[in-house]
């Protein structure tokens, strides 16, 4: 394995924010890995994916480890259902349309998510009615501490909105090396409920929707609501969508009739976070070199130069503002390191 010392990590995160790891290293395999845990003696260790769910808001003390460990295959399948394993390095749009390619069904409206496999089950990625628990059978990951590999099932994860277990007790714990998924290969269930791909579909003239329809027409709506990583730094949606008690949104509702809603967990109530944000006027909002995209309040952008700590501020001055107007606090969906 070979260090870098003092490593920049700008281009290794969509935000764009030059932070510098005090090492940084690359790993493509467990075996690499395990060289690399010998190596580093039980320093910190921090594991970084596809760098699109990250804030950087200062210096990386510490080793940085890339997961780059790349594949996908058919693990087992019968006539109706596959069995797929990709490394968790892998693009996580490239492995959906690798499996568009192969007529397996199950994620093609997590079409052009960003980020890598093995981040993937550590968010619960999810749009437009589906999550990756959904589909999930098991993932295999490597303990930073001993080098032993467990393999952790659907209910060992505990998955929840935007939330599993390696975000919570077993947050820096271990390295996802494989994730498993299990895919239809006939009758797939499509999820066309969500109201822009029924439109999308309908304003396309699609009665009969394919997989691979559904997919472009996730890819269609993510296009237009969200900017290019590449050309204007940011890391998608900042904010989780809160869930509120069903009496909060009753309330909330006899003061904004027109308050956007869906069902949550439990009872609760689900209101989008960009409408919250839009409404307490950040939409569109900018300030030097930080700001709010124009056409999704959900993002926040860095124009070019800002640090972490200024993103970072605008994100805690939007939360106080939802705050204040609604009684909702938004939570960060964006891991801030």
């Amino acid at each position: 394995m070979t260090f870098h010392s003092d490593y920049s990590l700008q281009s290794l995160n969509t935000f764009g924010i030059d932070a510098k790891a005090s090492y940084y290293a690359s790993t493509s395999s467990i075996d690499e890995l395990r060289e690399l845990l010998v190596q580093t003696e039980g320093r910190p260790l921090r594991i970084l994916g596809g760098g699109s769910n990250i804030l950087f808001t200062h210096d990386v003390a510490g080793i940085v480890i890339r997961n780059n460990i790349q594949g996908i295959t058919i693990k087992s399948e019968n006539e109706t259902h596959a069995l797929v394993c990709a490394g968790g390095g892998v693009n996580w749009h490239q492995l959906v349309l690798w499996c568009l390619q192969h007529n397996l069904g199950g994620i093609e409206n997590l079409s052009l998510i960003p980020g890598t496999v093995g981040a993937a089950p550590i968010q619960n990625i999810g749009a437009y009615g589906v999550e990756i628990k959904d589909v999930f059978s098991h993932l295999e990951a490597v303990s930073l501490e001993d080098g032993s590999l467990k393999v952790f099932r659907q209910d060992e994860c505990r998955f929840g909105y935007r939330d599993s277990i390696f975000k919570r007790e077993a947050a820096g714990k271990y390295f996802i090396a494989y994730v498993y998924l299990q895919l239809t290969k006939t009758d797939h269930r499509l999820n066309t409920a969500y109201g822009a791909i029924r439109d999308t579909l309908q304003e396309n003239g699609i009665a009969e929707p394919t997989i691979h329809d559904v997919s472009e027409a996730v890819i269609s709506i993510r296009s237009s609501k969200l900017p290019d990583p590449a050309r204007l730094g940011n890391a998608g949606s900042f904010f989780k969508n809160p869930e509120i008690p069903a009496a909060q949104f009753e309330a909330l509702q006899q003061q904004y009739p027109r308050i956007v809603h869906f069902p949550g967990s439990d009872g609760r109530v689900k209101v989008p976070a960009g409408w919250l944000i839009e409404q307490c006027g950040w939409k569109g909002f900018r300030e030097g070199s930080v700001g709010c995209y124009d056409k999704q309040a959900l993002v926040l952008v860095n124009y070019g130069g800002a640090s972490g700590r200024e993103v970072f501020g605008l994100a805690q001055r939007i939360i106080n503002s939802v705050e204040k107007q609604f009684g909702i606090r938004l939570t960060p969906e964006v891991n801030i390191w």
